[in-house]
């Protein structure tokens, strides 16, 4: 067995066990050793079999980082662009977000950090949860809806 072909191998097995995305796996056949041409060939045998796809990769990155980080969809999108996933798959795996969970998650999580913070009504409070949610990636325009949520539901 040459050595591209026991690279290849390994770079099968760790595709199977994790969603990996394209740019990762370059990156790690390059260090394993393979020049960019044998690289790319991998990376096409990788992809006709099955083993990468990136489409898939994103819809996992967004399932985990939406109930398992708590993320929004900005932050999302900017840690798929770091992937080097093209904007298209980007768009669609966010677009597949449940609007009213995507609400429920972001008005669970003001909830819990104002509980530390203080009352919605003081705006120094208002504007560090506001900083709060931006540093988790939701809009300015989700983040005053679930803050108004907030202080009608009475628990500010």
């Amino acid at each position: 067995m040459s050595d591209y072909e026991k690279i290849l191998a390994r770079a099968a097995k760790l595709c199977s066990t994790a969603e990996r995305c394209r740019a990762d796996v370059h990156d790690k056949l390059l260090k394993w050793g393979l020049s960019e041409t044998e690289a790319e060939k991998a990376i096409g045998y990788l992809e006709e079999n099955n083993f990468l796809d990136e489409e898939r990769f994103a819809r996992y990155f967004v399932k985990d980082k939406f109930r398992i980080n708590k993320w929004g969809r900005i932050k999302i999108g900017y840690g798929l662009r770091q992937k080097a996933i093209p904007q298209q798959k980007i768009d669609d795996a966010i677009a597949k977000i449940d609007s009213d969970e995507y609400r429920a998650m972001l008005d669970q999580l003001l909830s819990k950090k104002q509980r530390n913070v203080g009352s919605v009504k003081d705006p120094a409070n208002k504007a560090k949860l506001l900083r709060f949610a931006a540093q988790r990636g939701f809009t300015s325009e989700e983040s005053y809806a679930a803050l108004d949520r907030l202080e009608k539901s009475g628990k500010s």
